[in-house]
């Protein structure tokens, strides 16, 4: 197995006080139509945030048929950046620019904003992930640092469950960072963060700890010194790791691999291993998304290649042989231009990705929904989600 000696020790610096990162997307918009392949499978409830049209719009496929839910879509006070699901399926967070705000999912994936209509934090964030009693958010406070926040939550209503002060955070030193995707391993022991050039974060956590962050972190360079970090994700099943870089297969995007294993348990996370054959060609220009498939038998990476050319879908069947893992060359499949975020619905029926598309590109789709024939994509539905410009960023599924 192949090993990356690029990897830092990181100490988390002085303690700012506050939630002052903003962590700024490029104000994009797509417009689409929409085709069928036919199919007669149905999902569960997911939902696409738009970021230039601020909204919230909430869909579930039936028999095939793309069905938007009762009362959506749900109009934002500010622009979003980001959706976090709990995994109780009970409530959900939307990050914007104003601050966190908090929503109920009642019957049938309808929402309810909480928190009477005010933020749960003043954060601005890049990401955030839901664990337990913590709402964790990720941004970027000054140049060269980046903050974690562990907001405290009731886990059975997602309200806010602080006594007052900042809540516990953790601030670190990384050159060139900023905060793209984030994950949080299935064992809940550590979390990740892609960090644009800045590389690749590993960070203990422990979710019954009043400051549930780890002190030290491992930072895992950029395959390529001119790469970018733009997604993380790990195994269901805590075997893989996967990180999507810039530069890291040829000149194209490259999906690296580690055995999740090897990071140990120490502190900080021991250097990991990468499997044989890592980086793999991701099939595109800039890998946004990384989405292992429920089964733990597939990953999937949404491909970018500019802002004018259309992206695309790969998959990677996973292959085990004892504690030894491979993945086979990649497939593509069409996608929108520039798709950014993949979600896999709760009847694990189809595969979900949003495209920012561009700039003003008429006749891009935002949403597509893909079927999954042992873990081979077919197009079912290709559609905008909204009046032009809408601005897709993110797609996330009830569990």
């Amino acid at each position: 197995m192949k090993m990356k000696f690029g990897a830092l020790l990181l100490t988390a610096v002085v303690f700012l006080a506050g939630c002052s990162g903003f962590w700024k997307i490029p104000p994009l918009s797509s417009s689409g139509g929409t085709t069928t392949t036919p199919t007669t499978l149905s999902s569960g409830v997911f939902y696409v945030l738009n970021q230039k049209a601020m909204q919230i719009t909430a869909y579930s496929i039936a028999s095939g048929s793309l069905v938007q839910i009762s009362g959506s879509p749900y109009t934002l006070s500010a622009a979003p950046y980001c959706i976090a699901v709990a995994p109780s399926g009970g409530f959900l967070y939307v990050g914007t620019v104003s601050g966190i705000y908090l929503y109920s999912v009642q019957s049938g994936g309808g929402l309810t904003i909480g928190n009477n209509g005010t933020p749960v934090s003043s954060d601005i964030p890049a990401a955030m992930q839901v664990n337990g009693a913590w709402l964790i958010d990720a941004f970027v406070p000054n140049s060269g640092q980046v903050q974690f926040n562990a907001i405290p939550i009731n886990a059975l209503t997602g309200a806010y469950a602080g006594v007052g002060g900042a809540p516990p955070y953790q601030v670190f030193s990384v050159v060139n960072a900023t905060v793209n995707q984030m994950a949080l391993s299935p064992d809940g022991t550590n979390l990740f963060a892609a960090l644009g050039a800045g590389g690749t974060m590993v960070m203990p956590f422990n979710a019954g700890s009043s400051i549930p962050f780890g002190a030290t972190a491992r930072l895992i360079a950029v395959d390529n010194s001119n790469g970018s970090s733009l997604a993380v994700a790990v195994d269901p099943t805590n075997r893989l790791f996967y990180v999507g870089e810039t530069l890291a297969s040829s000149d194209s995007g490259g999906l690296r691999v580690f055995n999740y294993s090897s990071l140990g348990t120490g502190i900080p996370r021991a250097i990991p291993t990468e499997i044989t054959g890592s980086p793999f060609a991701s099939g595109g220009l800039a890998p946004n998304a990384v989405f292992p498939a429920a089964s733990g038998d597939y990953v999937y990476v949404a491909n970018g290649q500019g802002t004018s050319g259309a992206g695309n879908i790969a998959w990677f069947p996973i292959s085990v042989s004892g504690t030894n893992y491979s993945l086979a060359a990649g497939s593509t499949i069409a996608a929108g231009i520039e798709p950014v975020s993949l979600a896999e619905d709760s009847n694990d029926s189809f595969l979900l990705a949003v495209s920012n598309g561009g700039s003003t590109t008429s006749g891009d789709p935002d949403l597509e929904a893909y079927t999954m024939s042992s873990g081979a994509l077919t197009a079912a539905i290709t559609t905008s989600t909204g009046i032009d410009p809408v601005g897709a960023v993110a797609v996330a599924a009830l569990p």
